[in-house]
């Protein structure tokens, strides 16, 4: 069951890599922190213009990084990923306090070069992922 405090990841429905992230998240969250939403979703669109960042056509066709909206903030790119390994706890919780000593700057270049090849490396799927009965109370 969800914690009563969550935080919801949008990330790319279609991604093989973004689903794969979404599953490794689901395994190691035993909290039931995190919720999740497709960026493509109307929903995912929704919170993103409710914090301010409307996606444009470009962006929902493919959307160039994780979202994590955790305490009213939306963060994205290197920082989301990092907070959601923290919250994730023990070696991840070192893993993402090791990442966050790198410079910004080179964590995200790294992050855009993998998310602007995840298609041809990882490939791309059809449609969504769908949860299984016992996860979608966990996707909105």
């Amino acid at each position: 069951m969800a914690a009563s405090a969550s935080a919801t990841i949008l990330f790319d429905g279609v991604c093989t890599l973004c689903n794969g992230f979404v599953q490794f998240v689901i395994r190691h969250d035993a909290r039931g922190y995190f919720r999740f939403a497709a960026l493509q979703s109307e929903l995912g669109q929704a919170l993103l213009a409710a914090h301010g960042q409307p996606a444009t056509a470009a962006q929902v066709a493919s959307p160039d990084s994780v979202i994590l909206l955790e305490g009213g903030q939306l963060y994205a790119h290197s920082a989301a990923v990092l907070r959601i390994a923290r919250q994730l706890g023990g070696p991840w919780r070192l893993a993402a306090a090791v990442g966050g000593w790198l410079p910004r700057r080179g964590r995200d270049a790294a992050y855009r070069f993998v998310a602007r090849h995840r298609y041809r490396w990882f490939g791309r799927q059809e449609s969504c992922l769908l949860p299984t009965p016992a996860l979608r109370a966990r996707f909105l």
